[in-house]
């Protein structure tokens, strides 16, 4: 029978954390990611975009999010052979907007540079509790 003798996908390669919402956080979500992509060989063709994307969302929830103190931001990160899922968790329901920046403007660019580095992204409600769920897909084709 045809595709029977095929190889089923490999399950995807997960990773999660809890952060702090600290100015910091963002920067040590990049370290999870780099120590993450180093344990599987052909994962570093993720590293540059995903080291972007992780570290713009989680800086958009750290500074953005309108939450009780003491609340935490979760990632989750998701490997397979052809994509990287990156997801960011916080307790603020409100979906964000992506707003034109000014070229002075130092902030206001991160959805804009998540949208273009994702084949793609989008916010969700998360299932069974609070907040909202930011995540981008980045594919990058087949392991060398």
């Amino acid at each position: 029978m045809p595709g029977m003798l095929e190889k089923p996908p490999a399950p995807p390669l997960d990773f999660s954390w809890w952060l702090s919402r600290h100015h910091k956080s963002a920067g040590f979500a990049r370290r999870l990611l780099r120590t993450f992509l180093a344990e599987e060989p052909g994962a570093e063709r993720f590293l540059d975009d995903g080291q972007l994307v992780l570290g713009e969302l989680v800086a958009n929830s750290v500074l953005h999010a309108k939450t009780p103190p003491g609340r935490l931001v979760f990632i989750r990160l998701s490997l397979c052979p052809d994509s990287l899922r990156i997801e960011v968790h916080d307790a603020d329901a409100n979906q964000p907007a992506a707003h034109p920046a000014t070229e002075e403007a130092e902030t206001g660019r991160g959805l804009w540079l998540v949208s273009q580095l994702a084949a793609s992204w989008g916010c969700r409600p998360r299932p069974g509790g609070i907040g909202k769920v930011m995540w981008a897909l980045l594919e990058g084709g087949d392991a060398q």
